[in-house]
């Protein structure tokens, strides 16, 4: 596997190798021993997999606070999405911005998002599914979000949305500045 590092220590792009021959293909997408050596340890509880009809369906900005707070690492398997991991750490000198990268079914590439980062993601085919797996559990009374069209965030989200395909609750999100200090920043320790 490699890693791409981005620009806000933290999220990461992990490519997966892909073993191909004329049957198709063998690739291992997640190994617990590499993954604590060179991305962070993380007890993965629960797999979760999203169908989406339409190109242009966002879902997001979505996360848990604590004590069900979630890392995720997310992956496409068919079609394509414009992923996004926003720093909601209050006090982080990155707080507020984000970083976006495409995951394909023809790309492999996947997007680890840590504890302390809004997730979200818009589809840009159709008949697109997504699988992630999470650090903690999806509990209802946990989970926030932040409106996708934050004009704070100005995220460049790639395909025309003057009308997107959104669930009421992603409607009904609030902006960042509105929204209460859930996560804060702790500096590595040197």
């Amino acid at each position: 596997m490699e890693i791409r590092y981005l620009e806000i220590p933290g999220p990461v792009v992990i490519i997966p190798k892909k073993f191909q021959d004329e049957r198709g293909f063998l690739s291992a997408t997640f190994i617990d021993e590499w993954f604590s050596a060179n991305v962070a340890a993380c007890d993965f509880v629960q797999d979760t997999h999203t169908y989406s009809v339409h190109a242009g369906t966002i879902r997001g900005i979505h996360f848990q606070i604590a004590p069900d707070a979630q890392a995720k690492l997310v992956r496409v398997v068919r079609g394509a999405v414009w992923d996004v991991a926003v720093d909601l750490r209050r006090g982080s000198p990155h707080f507020g911005r984000h970083v976006g990268v495409e995951l394909s079914a023809g790309n492999w590439q996947q997007l680890w998002i840590p504890v302390g980062f809004g997730h979200g993601f818009c589809t840009l085919e159709p008949d697109t599914e997504v699988l992630y797996k999470v650090g903690a559990r999806y509990v209802p009374a946990s989970e926030r979000g932040i409106i996708w069209d934050d004009p704070d965030l100005a995220i460049d989200w790639p395909i025309a949305l003057q009308n997107p395909t959104l669930s009421e609750r992603d409607r009904q999100h609030p902006r960042l500045k509105d929204s209460p200090a859930y996560f804060h920043y702790e500096p590595p320790e040197t």
